[in-house]
């Protein structure tokens, strides 16, 4: 399926590596520009390298910026005024029991994993109105409808992204502009692997995931992990004209983890 990609420019927060460096692949690979976003010029430059090894002809753009800042979000609305294809992916997690999550750590996550989403969707979904085209995605989480006691702001956070997402597409109304929210499961990412490898010292890391994916998240039907490809996929469909229909939703790519029939 051709997803009409050509000729829209893409801004993939936090796209150095993990879920986000598929998702920007994915949307390379069906002709979009893609802004690739990094807090360093080294981690963008070999994010870059990687797809253009994969895919000579992406059109690529490099970002370094820190979103999960207001002054580096202010520095990526100053360099891309315009875009047409939002993906807040950027989002830090940890494993913390709710009784030694200080005050801090809340707003940590607060500030990095809803402020950033909202200020860059505060600029650019003002000009896809105007423009009466485009797309903002939302990555969350099967945390956010199935919250982690390890992760309690973390799961908060996930949460928030969903009221947030569905707050702006109503904004969208009688326009061709979508505001969605994919939230993946498990995803086998580098810091996942370690979480997964501390959880479970001196077992390979196929024995890890399994024990894991077994012992810790045991409704899931695709009983692994995700790979980060698999999300990319999802998202690249999302953010294209193929998905015109689908607005204000929330899209579970989590493996059937989450059990509902809604």
């Amino acid at each position: 399926m051709q997803l009409e990609l050509d000729n829209k420019l893409a801004l993939v927060t936090a796209s150095s590596g993990g879920i986000g460096l598929e998702i920007a692949r994915s949307l390379a690979a069906e002709g979009a520009s893609v802004i690739i976003n990094g807090r360093s010029a080294a981690v963008v430059e070999k994010a870059i390298a990687e797809i253009n090894r994969s895919h000579p002809a992406a059109k690529l753009h490099a970002l370094v910026s820190d979103n999960g800042t207001q002054a580096g979000c202010e520095a990526t609305i100053d360099k891309f005024p315009a875009v047409d294809i939002l993906v807040n992916n950027l989002g830090i997690y940890e494993a913390v029991g709710f009784f030694e999550e200080s005050d801090a750590d809340w707003q940590r996550l607060f500030e990095v994993n809803i402020m950033s989403g909202v200020r860059l969707a505060r600029h650019y979904l003002a000009g896809m109105l105007q423009r009466n085209e485009g797309r903002i995605v939302f990555i969350s989480s099967e945390s956010g409808v199935s919250p982690a006691p390890e992760m309690a702001h973390y799961s908060a956070t996930k949460t928030m992204q969903l009221g947030i997402s569905r707050s702006l597409a109503e904004l969208t109304k009688n326009t061709a502009v979508t505001v969605n929210t994919v939230l993946p499961g498990p995803t086998r990412t580098e810091s996942v692997e370690k979480f997964i490898l501390d959880v479970y010292p001196g077992l390979s890391l196929a024995e890890a995931e399994k024990k894991f994916m077994a012992e810790n998240r045991p409704t899931s039907l695709i009983s692994r992990l995700i790979n980060p490809a698999e999300i990319g996929n999802v998202v690249a469909f999302v953010c294209s004209p193929r998905a015109a229909v689908i607005n204000g939703s929330n899209i579970r790519a989590e493996g059937g983890l989450v059990r509902t029939a809604f």
